[in-house]
């Protein structure tokens, strides 16, 4: 049960490292990650899966703030709304050349890409190995603090069975030891 704790652990870290890193980057260009959702979504479904309507059930949003976010990427050029030709009450929606390239600019940018090569030639005995590789490539690739554990870190130390930071010196308790750290500094990187 702990193993599946841990592996949903990493999941969720390597999830947020990620938004984080996608975040800047759609923030560089005036978006926010909604915005390239919606996009992404719009460039992937047909045609009776274009409405306003269907995208805020996909991405399990509100009608208003998926019409908010509509309105954004139409005064930017990045979608195009048009009537349905049989029920003029229905709206479609599509890429335009403008949303379609920056899709294709984003693709590019992907942060996994990085992570992905320097995994690939690894072979792991279990899913939190694997994890834990990618979210410490995703970590030193993006320079992002790993904000991990104590007791996985380098300054962590054990003298006569009683814990100590060595780069604070101070004791901690077992407690701590297993607690989100934002100076930690793995072991396994320390020592390569």
């Amino acid at each position: 049960m702990q193993e599946l704790k841990d592996t949903f652990k990493l999941i969720e870290r390597i999830s947020t490292l990620v938004r984080s890193e996608e975040r800047k980057k759609y923030a560089a260009i005036g978006l926010q990650p909604i915005h390239i959702q919606v996009l992404n979504y719009l460039s992937r479904c047909n045609w009776c899966s274009d409405t306003p309507v269907a995208v805020a059930e996909y991405l399990g949003l509100t009608k208003g703030t998926v019409s908010q976010t509509i309105q954004v990427l139409e005064r930017k050029g990045y979608i195009e709304r048009s009537n349905d030709a049989e029920d003029g009450r229905v709206v479609h929606l599509a890429l335009s050349r403008s949303g379609a390239r920056l899709l294709d600019e984003l693709a590019a940018l992907d942060v996994f890409a990085q992570a992905e090569n320097a995994l690939a030639i690894k072979k792991y005995s279990t899913l939190g190995d694997a994890l834990n590789s990618m979210l410490r490539t995703l970590q030193m690739t993006n320079n992002a603090r790993t904000f991990g554990v104590c007791n996985s870190c380098t300054h962590f130390d054990e003298i006569d069975n009683h814990y100590q930071c060595d780069l604070a010196q101070v004791p901690l308790s077992r407690l701590d030891t297993e607690k989100i750290c934002r100076e930690h500094k793995p072991a396994d990187i320390a020592a390569a």
